[in-house]
């Protein structure tokens, strides 16, 4: 049962109607049945996995909670009793136990994580060397449960807010079990925080005419952009990648440049439904694109794509790395030899190379995938320590931020860069995405690109190119109308008179229905950020 599907649609519109039919106080169980419904419908092999997680997530919170609460009031129980030394020494004694108790949830749960998910990909390279030797390490054949990227990092969100103390550790397991498990967003995404996404859940939505047209217009948005655009191109991207040594340079340039479109519209098309979905319920899960191709830079790139991933990233990984006492150490020790520019600037790029690495990492068990996030950290760090010459050079140019061509020329920039990245994607491995990108340059011919025996080369259609252009057109369209509006356009949409409401979601739903990708006959291609 995928997102879409029309049994996923039936499922969907039951768990709508039964939720607004009971009392209020209830509603979260139907949300907590038809969750566990679907992950058993979906994935019942590896249900357990999901399990463990709620289990040793919920128990380790409530045993952080216990501790930190524990600890406090004895220190205060001990006040005018201890000398300052003897407190000192209590604090630090705790301070310990309590990063103890929650390093051993998050190396527990991210220990599952990187065993299922980087088993094989260590076997591989270890085999290597242990060749020589004449041993072997053994093939697992692991497969990956539903979503377990996306529910670890949101459940250890949870734990790590927890140690904070940000909030209250939740006493209802069933509750709990709900915001790990939440079906719309289970497949992928986005990564939810807990102070955001629990409240939402637990308090039972009163129903709101508003809710179920936004989110029907959502819904109907990411199947359009999923079915016509994304599930149509995509068999150019595996025709030419199956063996890219077969194709000139003008079809791998083409089959990247394809791969850019279909990977937005099948990303941004599932969340789109995902929260979509979820606002059927009254729920507002988090943005998680932001119009990523209009970026000016590879950083704010990162800030409109998968926007909860690098929230949750910033927030759990980069600031406590970037802050910590041993880079704070070595930003002084750079200052000392630098200067103050390089040492205020190379610890942060140094942080931001880290985590663009683990976003890699994230991405797949593969060194393509760490080729990836060096890629972009790379670019990132340089751009950090070159800005105050980028400044310069502005200045003396009379470049202004607001020049339209600059805009233009920065947009187109940042795309080429982030276009760079995307080979390692498609590519079979780290090396194979190093001679895609020679060959794309190197046997380039303008003349064959948009040809017809191109096309055929890609198994596409003059059709298929034909809808896939009208589609993306109304994309851009819609993309542009937004990215100068403060407000979501189904809102706006919604505020209309009813034939509009009417005529915008009716020209989606049958636009997908006759142009779409599905039904007999067809493949459909499951979401890229399934694997994930």
């Amino acid at each position: 049962m995928t997102y879409t599907s029309f049994s996923f649609l039936v499922f969907t519109a039951l768990c709508v109607a039964l939720y607004y039919v009971i009392p209020k106080k209830y509603r979260w169980i139907v949300l907590l049945c038809a969750s566990t419904g679907f992950y058993a419908i979906v994935c019942l092999k590896y249900i357990s996995f999901i399990i463990i997680t709620v289990l040793s997530t919920f128990f380790g919170g409530l045993a952080l909670e216990k501790y930190i609460k524990t600890s406090t009031q004895y220190i205060k129980s001990q006040k005018g009793i201890w000398s300052k030394e003897e407190k000192d020494k209590f604090k630090a004694k705790a301070a310990r136990n309590k990063k103890l108790i929650c390093a051993a949830v998050l190396l527990f749960n991210f220990g599952i994580l990187a065993f299922l998910k980087y088993y094989g990909m260590f076997a591989q390279t270890a085999n290597l060397a242990l060749q020589y030797l004449g041993w072997e390490m053994p093939k697992l054949g692991l497969i990956l449960p539903l979503g377990i990227s996306f529910y670890t990092f949101q459940s250890m969100g949870y734990i790590i807010d927890i140690y904070r103390k940000k909030y209250a550790a939740e006493r209802n397991i069933a509750k709990f079990a709900l915001f790990v498990s939440f079906y719309p967003q289970i497949v992928q995404g986005p990564i939810s925080m807990y102070s955001n996404l629990a409240p939402q859940l637990y308090g039972g939505n009163r129903f709101n005419f508003d809710n179920i047209k936004q989110g029907m217009l959502m819904i109907a948005w990411g199947f359009f952009k999923k079915l016509i655009i994304a599930d149509r191109l995509v068999i150019a991207i595996s025709t030419v990648t199956a063996d890219y040594t077969k194709y000139n340079g003008s079809a791998i340039l083409l089959a990247a440049l394809i791969y850019a479109v279909q990977l937005y519209a099948d990303f941004s098309g599932g969340i789109d439904i995902s929260r979509g979905v979820a606002q059927l319920f009254g729920i507002n899960l988090a943005e998680n694109f932001k119009r990523p191709y209009f970026s000016r830079s590879i950083s704010e790139y990162w800030r409109r794509w998968h926007i909860t991933l690098g929230a949750w990233l910033r927030e759990y990984l980069f600031y406590p790395i970037a802050m910590s006492k041993a880079f704070q150490k070595f930003g002084k020790s750079v200052k000392k030899r630098f200067g103050m520019q390089m040492g205020k600037v190379l610890p942060v790029g140094v942080a931001s190379l880290i985590t663009f690495v683990t976003i890699g990492v994230w991405h797949g068990a593969a060194w393509k995938y760490v080729a990836f996030g060096l890629w972009n950290g790379i670019i990132i760090m340089i751009s950090t320590l070159l800005e105050p010459q980028f400044k310069t050079v502005k200045q003396k140019l009379h470049i202004k931020d607001t020049n339209i061509l600059f805009i233009a020329f920065q947009m187109v920039r940042t795309f080429i860069i982030v276009l760079v990245g995307y080979y390692f994607d498609i590519a079979e491995g780290a090396t194979a995405a190093v001679h895609m990108m020679y060959w794309s340059v190197a046997g380039f011919d303008a003349s064959k690109l948009f040809s017809e025996g191109m096309l055929k080369t890609l198994h596409l259609t003059l059709s298929d190119v034909i809808v896939a252009a009208v589609a993306l057109l109304i994309v851009l369209i819609v993309s542009i109308v937004q990215e100068r509006s403060k407000e979501p356009l189904r809102q706006k949409i919604c505020k209309h008179n009813f034939v509009l409401q009417t005529a915008a979601f009716a020209f989606l739903v049958f636009a997908t229905l006759i142009f779409g990708v599905y039904g007999p006959g067809t493949n459909p291609a499951d979401f890229v950020y399934m694997q994930f």
